[in-house]
């Protein structure tokens, strides 16, 4: 009964050393690698648009116009007036207009920016402002919170392109262009060549001094919910919100958001307009005033 015993151990023992062998000679399973979000920016389709057709309207006739007046809601116009960049007292007979086939209330499910950017996930407050498509767009850590239209600086005077921070704010400003100019909102986000945003007449094309023209509503946002610096003294101890302006407008060919008609993707982002917002978010990134630093706890007397 010894005997039988110890061959059993003993052919225990060689399977063991066996299997352990096998194990030995399987490949094994490569760890990967985590690349950055800088590397593989997630850009994803925007948010959940509507099934729609545009068509493009030039109101002809007064008749038209009155028809357009009774077609749509007033809720319905407004979307329409954002969509087109414009105020209600900018329509008139011949002004053409973008128009949808189906009318939400809600200007998000029509926004021309992702609804989530990957490379932005870690900065807290972002404002986008896209020369190229006139349009304004807030995110918080990579999520679209709100968007909506701009008239940026003219041909003469353009908007600087940039990465741009927060800086100081008041409820009304008096242009340094012209005093008559009343600039409710203001939100300063270049200091020295005072540029901000805030409330003005939206023309539907690039029309400012270099500032960027808003909606009440949308300037109010901003003021509200963008943060300023923080000053020790006069030197910039934290950066405030990031501002980029990017993207030129262009001139010479249809407005596009008119281009919507030909294709609903014409106003997403380009390819280069991606790789500069690359670039400025490395730059936010490398910036040690965009991060907040706990001061040390003095030591108390002994």
């Amino acid at each position: 009964m010894t005997k039988i015993y110890k061959n059993i151990s003993i052919l225990i023992i060689l399977i063991c050393f066996l299997v352990a062998c096998n194990k030995k000679d399987e490949p094994q399973q490569q760890t990967e690698i985590p690349v950055t979000v800088l590397d593989t920016i997630k850009v994803d389709p925007p948010l959940q648009r509507l099934d729609v057709v545009y068509s493009i309207d030039s109101l002809q006739t007064k008749t038209a116009l009155d028809s357009f007046n009774n077609r749509f809601s007033s809720e319905q116009r407004k979307i329409i007036y954002a969509l087109n960049r414009i105020d209600e007292r900018k329509v008139w007979t011949g002004k053409e207009l973008v128009i949808p086939d189906s009318i939400s209330t809600d200007l998000m499910d029509y926004s021309p920016f992702p609804k989530d950017l990957g490379m932005v996930d870690t900065i807290p407050k972002l404002v986008l402002i896209s020369q190229r498509i006139q349009a304004f767009g807030l995110y918080e850590s990579g999520k679209l919170i709100k968007w909506g239209p701009v008239s940026s600086g003219k041909k003469s005077t353009p908007t600087p392109n940039g990465l741009h921070y927060g800086n100081y704010k008041a409820k009304r400003k008096v242009s340094s262009v012209n005093e008559d100019w009343i600039l409710p909102y203001y939100f300063n986000f270049m200091n020295f060549e005072g540029v901000g945003t805030h409330q003005y007449a939206m023309p539907g094309y690039p029309a400012s001094h270099a500032c960027v023209r808003l909606y009440m509503a949308d300037a109010q946002y901003i003021y509200d919910w963008a943060n300023m610096w923080t000053l020790n003294g006069s030197t910039i101890k934290s950066n405030g919100t990031p501002f980029i302006v990017y993207g030129e407008y262009d001139y010479d060919n249809k407005k596009p958001w008119l281009q919507l008609a030909d294709s609903i993707e014409s106003n997403n982002f380009t390819e280069d307009e991606i790789e500069v917002l690359r670039n400025h978010i490395k730059n936010y990134l490398a910036d040690p005033k965009n991060f907040s630093v706990e001061e040390e706890p003095e030591e108390p007397l002994t």
